[in-house]
Formats: structure tokens, C-alpha cells, sequence
């Protein structure tokens, strides 16, 4: 079934576009939460959560591309988990990928909805502008939460040089952010 024609039986409240889902994007949403969880169970909760989060969301929004959709609540709901998991400690996978992005990007303070969309949008401006490979390499580490050794792996280039790429890459980033009047 097609997205849109899932996206319609939601709009429409017919419980079987969940099913639809569930089939279609079940097994990457899993793998994609399972980036951040390590137990099964917390997968799952994860998962089933982006399945409540899409019933209630949907609509009133109607998205473009159903999956990224599906993915975003996916890592809020995993981030969510995690947050939830080290309360009073920290795990160090999350909090690497955060120093390392608290390099380049503002306090989530600054993130009103508003500046949020304008964020983004300087963010997919830059990513568009990156070469395909070092477009991957920062989606697959800071969107998919990949180590650095697999994202050498999915790349088939050594961990060097998907450390110095990255770090090259936050190092654009910041300024392009400072360009657009946005300091960390």
C-alpha cells in the first residue's frame, strides 16, 4: 500500500492503517530505535509508542514523506526512553553524540518552534550542499546514531577518516550557523 493511501486511512481513523504501518515500517523503525536501546522490550515500547504518537498526530498532520515522519518520532520516543533509562546517570553513546553536536548547534532553549523551523531549514541547506558521502556519514551518525565504526563500515573508508571528516563537517556547520546569526 502506498503511503498516502496510508496517511488517508489515518486522516480517516480506520485502525487497519496501523496494521499497514506496523507492516511496512515495523522492522526499520526497530532497528532504528534499537540505535539507542539495547533490551528488546524497550525497542518495542519505543516502536509501539511511534504507532500511538502517528494515530495522534496524524492527523492533523499530513506527512510529506511518511517514513522520515515515522523515523523522527521514532528517535524521540527511543531519546525519550534513554532519558528516562540513565535518569541520574549518563549513558556515554548519548552523551559523546551530544557533546560532539553541542560543538556546533545552539542550546535547545533556542529551538522555539519558530527558530526550530528556521534551523532546520539552514540545517537541510547545508547537508544538501555536502557531497554524498560526508552527507551520510553525518546522517548516519548524528540522524541514526551509527558509531564511528560503522559508519566507516557502511562507507567503506577507515575510522580516521570518518572522524576527521565529521569533525570538518561540525566545523562548517558552526560556521555556517554563525553565518545565519546563530552562536553557540
Amino acid at each position: 500500500m502506498e503511503d498516502q493511501e496510508i496517511v488517508e486511512k489515518l486522516f480517516r481513523r480506520e485502525e487497519g492503517a496501523l496494521e499497514e504501518l506496523r507492516g511496512k515500517y515495523g522492522h526499520r523503525l526497530q532497528v532504528l530505535a534499537g540505535r539507542f536501546l539495547k533490551s528488546r522490550e524497550d525497542v518495542e515500547e519505543a516502536v509501539n509508542d511511534v504507532w500511538l504518537r502517528s494515530w495522534n498526530t496524524i492527523p492533523p498532520n499530513r506527512p510529506e514523506h511518511l517514513f522520515a515522519y515515522l523515523a523522527q518520532l521514532c528517535r524521540y520516543a527511543a531519546l525519550e526512553k534513554v532519558d528516562w533509562l540513565t535518569a541520574g546517570k549518563r549513558s556515554a553513546v548519548v552523551v559523546e553524540l551530544t557533546e560532539e553536536l553541542c560543538q556546533c548547534l545552539p542550546d535547545p532553549a533556542f529551538q522555539r518552534e519558530e527558530a526550530g523551523r528556521e534551523l532546520g531549514e539552514i540545517l537541510n541547506g547545508f547537508l544538501g550542499g555536502l557531497e554524498r558521502e560526508k552527507r551520510v556519514m553525518f546522517l548516519r551518525r548524528y540522524w541514526y546514531g551509527d558509531s564511528i565504526r560503522e559508519v566507516a563500515r557502511r562507507c567503506g573508508v577507515g575510522e580516521s577518516k570518518v572522524k576527521t571528516t565529521l569533525f570538518r563537517i561540525r566545523k562548517d556547520l558552526r560556521l555556517c550557523l554563525e553565518k545565519e546569526g546563530i552562536f553557540v
